[in-house]
């Protein structure tokens, strides 16, 4: 009998079900005025951090009220349960995913800002550019292709935690616009 092969997408039932309705991203307010920023972390190094202070910057100078609901998942290649993405619904306004800084948690991050985005939510996915490639991939397995989201320079494990607000700093605005759509 011949070896199975795994699926990384998460099966071919849940791909076929993500497909069936057409892809639409959530709707847009003009801009983050009092905004309820989640914040989803796939445990990768300086994932947190980053996040963390993306949260401020969108507090600090992006008008969004606070950072309601901070989450690390328990595995960064696997996409975000329903449950999480349904509590992010409820209590969010925007999200901010990531970060894809290899090729498993990349397309993780991709499948999770499509669920967030048919959930409702507008998202800001953030992938380390050395992995456009596999986003895109999944990002299109589950319907969405030429779904947005921001790329950084690869890689973030790597740096240091000034670098890392460094990093933050830049992405910011970026991350702003993209759940305003502002900058489409």
């Amino acid at each position: 009998m011949p070896n199975a092969i795994l699926d990384p997408t998460g099966g071919a039932a849940v791909i076929n079900a993500a497909v069936a309705a057409p892809f639409a991203p959530a709707p847009r307010k003009r801009d983050l005025a009092g905004a309820r920023i989640g914040l989803l972390e796939n445990t990768k190094q300086n994932a947190a951090l980053l996040l963390d202070e993306v949260g401020k910057l969108l507090v600090a100078e992006h008008g969004a009220a606070a950072v309601t609901l901070m989450r690390t998942k328990t595995a960064f290649a696997l996409p975000a349960a329903d449950e999480l993405v349904a509590e992010y619904a409820r209590e969010c306004d925007v999200v901010v995913t990531g970060v894809g800084d290899c090729g498993s948690c990349s397309a993780s991050a991709a499948a999770d800002g499509v669920a967030f985005e048919r959930a409702g939510l507008p998202a800001a996915v953030i992938c380390s550019d050395a992995f456009v490639a596999t986003a895109d991939a999944m990002a299109a397995l589950r319907g969405a292709p030429g779904y947005r989201y921001l790329t950084t320079p690869h890689p973030v494990a790597i740096l240091t935690p000034d670098q890392v607000r460094e990093r933050a700093a830049r992405l910011a605005g970026a991350i702003a616009d993209l759940l305003t759509g502002n900058g489409s």
